[in-house]
């Protein structure tokens, strides 16, 4: 072979090398291209078991977790386009997007909270658009312990003025708030010298917290500390609080015959209730208690009337009593013959216009003043509202006390004698009413009959009294009176002043049954037993809880009846007509029309002389509490008021009540 042929086949060789490396080195390229843009798809996707979506985020980088206590720090560098963030953890090694997630971090920041301080804790976070979940981030971790100093690698400052305020049960904490702070940390105990490995409320979102399910009686020690992504900040300074009951409220003390009735607001998580009294005002925790009271009302029974008692209530649980409430007082009184008698009243003998404008009618009002009544002949008191027989309305009608409203609750107003409801029924001249709290009693005068009638439901019927006049005793309508006047009752018993025939009556209120107490039948003035004493036109009549009273019109005296033996004797008068105040038999009077007591003295209505005269009953001391003119004047000084013609009268405790019967009006003494 000539050199220029070997030339020739070397440029040959050259030329099929040249294009063999050619073709490798395009394979070559090309293969290295996938390859790259494989690994370029891992980087931007998570494999099947590392969260693959269709988000082409990438993972984020620089994930670091710092422990706490009870807590892990962590923060990530955040990834453009990222809405939010997916955080995944477990306890070992190995985090996939299968395992635990807490999704929908809107920072790249988040405290891992109420974790167990000495274990391990594995963490990765994955960026989250609208497409999906994007590739996981390198795993960290990081191990929870508690300090002995209440702070991490956090430099928040301790939150300053925390306070604890105490109520049943619960303590409310409250504290100023400290900037930077995600979130607080409350740490309690039982006992002072509260740490940071003390009991922990963690996650507070507010300054402010309410410790709920305590125990009252017990107390509890407070420090807060605030949060940030590096951790807990300082603790504060320690606060207490102790838990009590709450105390009750609205206590009130309602007094009655012997007895005060007591009510107050229940408390919740009391189990019972203690009540402190004493005869006088300041009632303490020393003070005589009433204990073990399971509902939140008490009847304090076998008082003694006219006496005042105080009282206070604690609630009770069973580790401790609750705070005292506020003090109420309450003077046990009885409902007797139609009057309260708590005790001697204490009047100036100030005389005001209570309810009638002067003029006849039978209008009723909302205001006393214009209210109007025809011969208010009788008169009765529960101690809320006054009850009157308003003889020539030939009606009842009721006067509240406290607001002087004037309403009619019984009679049409025309005369008859029918039983019915309120306003349907009729009567003919009521007079001399009497009340046990539940009913009202009254004389049908004109119609020879006793009347009753429910309060609360306003039902009249005829206790008792026929058709016509007449003494016999007898049962409901079998017997009969002879223009019956005042009456008394104890509840039990109505007592009558049967007029014409100069008698004292008993009825028992639940069987209507009759029988002469007192009275031989004829017009006379002799004491005795029962019916050996002798009565002239009794008219008014009351009672206290041992005796009868009874004023005797044209025998100008007052008569006691012992109920207990039907003994007769003679309080006060000197049976001839006159005005002396006196002592006893050496007094007199005129026209007496009505009688009432407190239980400690009686008071009269005087007719003629226009006045209102006072027996002390232990003495029988007679004196002049108002009037003496005729006329109509209201006066500070009872004497120098004028009446015309006073024929009611009743107490409620407090005041008198007087019916006039030419006024038309119901004055009260003060």
């Amino acid at each position: 072979m000539t050199s220029k042929q070997i030339k020739t086949r070397g440029a040959v060789v050259a030329i099929i090398i040249l294009f063999l490396s050619t073709l490798f080195l395009g394979s070559c390229g090309q293969e290295s291209s996938e390859s790259a843009t494989a690994s370029t798809s891992s980087d931007n996707s998570s494999t099947s078991n590392e969260g693959t979506t269709v988000s082409t985020l990438s993972a984020p980088s620089g994930l670091s977790a710092t422990a706490g206590s009870s807590q892990a720090v962590l923060s990530w560098s955040a990834v453009s386009g990222a809405s939010s963030y997916t955080l995944f953890w477990k306890t070992s090694s190995g985090v996939s997007s299968s395992d635990t997630s807490i999704a929908s971090i809107s920072t790249n920041s988040y405290t891992h909270t109420s974790l167990t301080n000495g274990t391990v804790y594995y963490y990765k976070v994955a960026a989250v658009d609208s497409s999906g979940t994007g590739a996981l981030s390198s795993e960290v971790s990081t191990t929870p312990a508690a300090d002995s100093g209440g702070s991490s690698a956090s430099t928040l400052s301790a939150p300053a003025n925390l306070a604890a305020t105490a109520t049943t049960g619960t303590t409310t904490l409250d504290w100023d708030a400290v900037s930077g702070a995600t979130s607080y940390t409350l740490f309690w105990g039982t006992s002072s010298g509260i740490t940071s490995s003390s009991s922990a409320i963690t996650s507070i979102s507010t300054d402010n917290y309410t410790h709920t399910s305590l125990s009252n009686g017990s107390t509890y020690y407070y420090k807060v500390a605030a949060v940030d992504s590096a951790g807990t900040g300082t603790l504060s300074s320690e606060v207490n609080a102790s838990p009590v009951l709450s105390v009750p409220t609205n206590l009130t003390a309602t007094s009655g015959n012997g007895q005060n009735v007591l009510d107050w607001d229940n408390v919740t998580g009391a189990t019972s209730y203690t009540v402190y009294w004493d005869n006088s005002t300041g009632v303490s925790s020393s003070s005589t208690t009433l204990t073990s009271i399971s509902s939140a009302n008490y009847t304090h029974s076998s008082l003694t009337n006219g006496t005042a008692y105080y009282y206070k209530v604690a609630a009770v649980d069973a580790s401790s009593t609750g705070t005292l409430s506020s003090e109420v007082s309450a003077t046990p009184s009885a409902l007797l013959g139609g009057s309260i008698q708590s005790g001697p009243l204490t009047l100036t003998t100030k005389v005001t216009t209570f309810a009638g404008s002067g003029s006849t009618g039978s209008t009723d009002s909302t205001d006393p003043a214009t209210a109007t009544f025809n011969n208010p002949n009788g008169l009765t008191t529960d101690g809320t509202n006054l009850y009157v027989a308003d003889n020539a309305n030939n009606l009842i009608r009721q006067i509240v006390i406290s607001t002087g409203e004037v309403t009619t609750i019984a009679g049409s107003g025309s005369r008859g004698r029918s039983d019915g409801i309120g306003t349907a029924s009729s009567m003919y001249t009521p007079i001399g009413i009497s009340t046990d709290g539940t009913n009202l009693y009254w004389s049908d005068h004109l119609n020879d009959t006793v009347r009753q009638m429910v309060i609360s439901t306003q039902v009249v019927t005829t206790l008792a009294g026929a058709t016509t006049s007449g003494s016999a005793d007898g049962t409901g309508i079998g017997a009969t009176f002879y223009r019956p006047y005042g009456t008394t009752t104890d509840g039990t018993y109505l007592y009558v002043a049967d007029y014409f025939n100069h008698s004292i009556r008993k009825i028992v209120i639940s069987t209507g049954v009759v029988t002469t107490l007192a009275g031989t039948g004829s017009s006379g003035s002799s004491n005795g037993n029962g019916t050996a004493a002798s009565f002239t036109y009794p008219t008014g009549i009351t009672m206290d809880s041992t005796n009868l009273y009874v004023a005797e019109k044209d025998g100008r005296r007052i008569r006691k009846i012992v109920i207990a033996t039907k003994e007769v004797t003679t309080l006060a008068g000197s049976g001839s007509a006159g005005n002396v105040d006196a002592t006893g038999t050496s007094a007199s009077f005129a026209t007496i029309m009505d009688i009432t007591t407190d239980g400690t003295n009686l008071y009269l209505a005087q007719y003629n002389y226009q006045s209102i005269r006072k027996i002390v009953i232990a003495t029988g001391v007679v004196s002049t509490v108002a009037g003496g003119s005729e006329g109509f004047l209201n006066h500070d000084t009872g004497t120098s008021a004028k009446f015309q013609y006073p024929y009611a009268i009743t107490t409620d405790g407090t005041y008198l009540y007087v019916g006039e019967n030419d006024n038309q009006r119901i004055r009260r003494i003060e």
